[in-house]
């Protein structure tokens, strides 16, 4: 009698137990999704999936050890849970993460083709010196501001769609298009090699390609080149995830020169692997005569931007001690003085354009191997500079003063952790308002204050750019939304189009009307309706 009361006493004891780890467990996810404690739903999904474990744990526990269960039964239950994971990681594997770190599955044995072809030597109608009025040569539009002008669209996708003028497969990567004159210029993981491949915008061909031996791959972050090449006066410029930059003939896809940026300031492989291990997204700048990338590198050899001579490939500069981040380098006029302006792994900073000295710099935290910096600052002349970043740190914008001996002081004006948590994304901003992706949600947010003028519309982790008043959006599901770009209308949609399939985190080209989009398996054109 005394065992058997033991024992019933023991067992609601563990049921206990396991109720109370289960409720937790449980309990735990949702609050975790409905309070957002950490600001960053990726890091909120990875402990709500330890928090779901907990729980599915603790009904197996129940099932095999608490529970009356007999010894047959109990070896059937452990059985029937080992077979169905072997049995689902048998048919499927893991093939990445979404941008908020939801797990992708891949099913084992589909078509994995990459449609890959020798490419034929380049010809001479090859031109990427001409250049037209429409070209996207660089990263983020010809400004670097993720915006175009000059192109009027039609405001109804709904009575006049886009027209998809071609759809092909493409390599691996998060590389976005340039485009000059026709021709549609990215960067794309082949094999064992990093490609810098040259498109004609009317049919997709692939007219020249440029190997370089180098293969970046990573569960979380996806395989392949990150950084999207620029054209200018008929070269192409690429900057690669081992931190080699290649000059390239526009016409002929041969290398004008190259040089091992990451060799030249005290960088290996496994630094890269400790310090950057989601790969190098740095696209090239060109301004002047100049070339401009971020280095990085290792203690007092590292350089916040080395600059070379766009035309021989002969270092000119190298300035600041910062580690790199994700974003890249831009050109602004500030408190009067044109200056390179770029965000590092833990600061944000402005650089003389004649010598690469600092002229000032504003902490801006963040891991470049955890929390990273990856949108750009945008110049708010005369004196501002617009700041925003996810992982829970919001946006800010700060004010430059200048004193007479030329000496820059930093003031910030404003900062909100709750607005504008541009994870992998940029800010477009038009009449005093920023529009952009607050961890996957579009937001419209006043320059001057800070204050929220409204959030609506949940495209995750995708990109967009402003064409005069309009926005396109490019969902991370790979749908194009436009959308009127006005601080007095919540994600006011005028239409929407199902572009591509998969994870889309690329940025994207317009090109006249040609909207250019890409991710890590398809790249495709689409012919936008102009207004009438």
């Amino acid at each position: 009698m005394r065992t058997s009361t033991r024992t019933g006493v023991g067992r609601r004891v563990a049921f206990g137990l396991v109720a109370t780890f289960f409720v937790v467990g449980v309990g735990g996810a949702l609050w975790l999704q409905l309070a957002e404690p950490f600001g960053d739903p990726g890091v909120e999904n990875l402990v709500s999936y330890s928090a779901l474990m907990l729980a599915a744990t603790a009904v197996v526990v129940w099932l095999v050890c608490v529970r009356r269960t007999t010894g047959r039964a109990r070896l059937a239950i452990i059985a029937t849970v080992v077979a169905a994971i072997a049995l689902f990681f048998t048919l499927f594997r893991l093939d990445s993460f979404s941008g908020d770190m939801v797990p992708r599955f891949r099913y084992r044995f589909g078509d994995d083709t990459t449609g890959y072809r020798k490419v034929p030597a380049a010809g001479p109608t090859i031109d990427l010196r001409t250049t037209t009025k429409h070209d996207f040569p660089q990263f983020l539009g010809p400004t670097r501001t993720a915006s175009v002008t000059g192109v009027s669209l039609a405001r109804d996708w709904n009575a006049r769609p886009p027209e998809k003028l071609w759809k092909r497969p493409v390599g691996a990567g998060w590389s976005g298009f340039a485009v000059v004159n026709g021709f549609a210029v990215t960067m794309e993981q082949r094999g064992a090699q990093e490609s810098v491949t040259c498109r004609r915008v009317a049919t997709g061909e692939v007219v020249w390609e440029h190997a370089i031996e180098n293969r970046f791959a990573s569960i979380i972050a996806g395989d392949g080149p990150r950084a999207t090449p620029t054209i200018d006066d008929g070269t192409v410029y690429a900057y690669t995830n081992h931190g080699t930059l290649v000059a390239i003939d526009g016409a002929s896809g041969e290398p004008r020169w190259t040089r091992d940026v990451r060799g030249a300031f005290g960088g290996s492989p496994e630094d890269d692997a400790t310090a950057l291990p989601y790969g190098r997204s740095n696209s090239p700048l060109v301004v002047d005569d100049l070339v401009i990338v971020p280095a990085g590198g290792v203690g007092e050899k590292r350089r916040s931007l080395v600059a070379f001579d766009k035309a021989t490939g002969e270092r000119v500069w190298a300035g600041g001690n910062a580690q790199l981040s994700m974003a890249s380098p831009s050109v602004a006029t500030l408190c009067g003085m044109r200056q390179i302006l770029i965000v590092n792994e833990d600061t944000v900073s402005g650089h003389d354009l004649s010598d690469g000295r600092v002229l000032w710099e504003h902490r801006w935290p963040g891991s470049t191997n955890g929390g990273a910096n990856v949108s750009q600052a945008v110049a708010l002349p005369p004196s501002r500079v617009w700041l925003s970043k996810g992982y829970g740190r919001g946006a800010s914008v700060i004010e430059l003063r200048r004193d007479e001996a030329g000496t820059f002081a930093v003031d910030p004006k404003w900062a909100k952790r709750r607005v504008m948590r541009t994870k992998f994304t940029n800010v477009a901003i038009r009449d005093g308002h920023a529009y952009g992706l607050s961890e996957g949600v579009l937001e419209c947010v006043d320059v001057a204050t800070g204050e929220r003028r409204w959030k609506g519309g949940r495209y995750r982790h995708g990109q967009l750019l402003l064409v005069d008043d309009l926005l396109i959006v490019l969902a991370e599901d790979g749908e194009a939304v436009l959308v009127e770009a006005t601080p007095d209308r919540t994600n006011h949609v005028l239409g929407r189009c199902r572009m591509l399939e998969g994870k889309t985190w690329n940025t994207f080209a317009l090109h006249g009307p040609i909207l250019l989009v890409r991710n890590a398996t398809q790249a495709a054109a689409y012919r936008l309706p102009l207004a009438e």
